[in-house]
């Protein structure tokens, strides 16, 4: 049986005063976790050319396979390691060979920076960003997939999505997206950031042509954790995000080689990867993972009904413990500031499409005191004078 949400938080380092809702961005790690990059980092230390020079390819291998294993992948030649998602991402993007006119289609859930990178690469190549505006709120897979298929053109070049959308939070149709895209001629690339650990992940069945993840947000691994997915059409044009040594367009390593040494870094957290699985496998995490949404979907209920919260999202469209909602107020920074200063709370709030919106994070150690904290907190801040329900 999986530890109580109390029982894990001495698990974590986390601020005892703080009610953490916001695990999305950043994550937390584990204290085995953290003791053992620890123990990694004062090994590096003792030894550097050792560590560096002469063991580290065999133990990222033996990271990629567990990588592997993980998201069901065909094994660890599949996939490039790298710091973030952001990093592989930028690496992929900037391989696609566009032309003037071509067209890239997003939508317009996709987080900031990817935006941001999309239109730097479409510029350099007189391309054209198509968005495709998803509904508010969103009630089913099938309207959702319309919207989307209906921006598709002869002249889509990449179909670009999240599996979980970073601010919105919602679970797109991404194995229904990429066939689209296969059907299209245009290539499929999904931004799983938040994905791996909140979604058993089976890549060979999404159907993507690339898929990337990070690792450092719901699997709990250390920050600078993160992969690239790719089928061997893709590993053979993806050229990495750096030149360095081990580069190489030819040979069974070749892929890995142009995801490889970048220049000196701390591998550590890398390495980590394999003790965040463990920790998960050793704390019945599926156990875990389904009390975080119960407990997440009776904290949206309880906005709806004592703060006048709206879901940006029916249920089944939600991802499994990080859910957005919108509440009637002008300015959500505003709100966001209030619940820190004055109730300790750590949640982003964002203007999002004419949207005041938050998003919560449920993760093992969210118990319900902190998600209660959340309601009162959010309906002093947006009504106040009135007095909450009693509970």
């Amino acid at each position: 049986m999986a530890p109580s949400a109390e029982a894990f938080r001495d698990l974590f380092m986390l601020d005892p005063e703080v009610a953490f809702l916001n695990h999305g961005s950043f994550g937390a790690v584990p204290r085995p976790v953290f003791e053992f990059q620890n123990e990694l980092r004062r090994e590096l230390e003792r030894e550097p050319v050792l560590f560096l020079a002469r063991r580290l390819e065999g133990r990222l291998a033996k990271v990629r396979e567990s990588i592997a294993r993980y998201v069901n992948a065909e094994s660890g030649d599949a996939l490039g390691l790298v710091p973030n998602v952001t990093t592989g991402l930028n690496a992929v993007a900037r391989s696609v060979e566009l032309e003037r006119g071509d067209e890239i289609l997003l939508t317009d859930h996709e987080y900031g920076a990817k935006r941001i990178m999309w239109e730097e690469v479409a510029a350099r190549a007189g391309a054209k960003i198509v968005v495709a505006p998803l509904p508010r709120p969103a009630l089913t897979e099938e309207e959702i997939f319309a919207v989307i298929a209906g921006c598709v053109t002869k002249r889509t070049r990449v179909l670009f999505v999240s599996h979980i959308t970073s601010l919105s939070a919602l679970v797109l149709p991404v194995a229904r997206l990429c066939a689209l895209a296969r059907d299209s001629g245009a290539v499929s690339i999904v931004d799983g950031a938040h994905a791996p650990g909140q979604i058993d992940l089976d890549l060979p069945s999404i159907g993507a042509d690339v898929y990337a993840g990070n690792l450092h947000k719901w699997v709990c691994a250390p920050r600078g954790s993160a992969f690239v997915w790719a089928t061997p059409e893709a590993r053979s044009w993806i050229r990495g995000p750096v030149i360095s040594w081990d580069w190489s367009w030819s040979g069974a390593d070749a892929f890995q080689g142009r995801f490889g040494w970048s220049g000196t870094f701390d591998p550590t957290a890398l390495l980590s990867v394999p003790a965040a699985f463990r920790f998960q496998r050793e704390h019945s995490w599926p156990q875990v993972r389904r009390r975080c949404r119960r407990l997440a979907l009776a904290t949206i209920e309880a906005l709806e009904a004592e703060v006048g919260a709206i879901p940006l999202a029916a249920p089944l469209l939600r991802s499994p413990q990080m859910m957005a909602f919108s509440i009637p107020c002008a300015d959500p920074v505003r709100v966001q500031k209030y619940l820190w200063q004055r109730h300790r709370i750590e949640i982003p709030g964002e203007a999002f499409h004419g949207l005041a919106l938050l998003r919560l994070s449920v993760q093992a150690y969210t118990s319900e005191a902190d998600c209660e904290r959340l309601v009162n907190g959010l309906h002093l801040a947006v009504h106040p004078g009135r007095r909450p329900s009693p509970g």
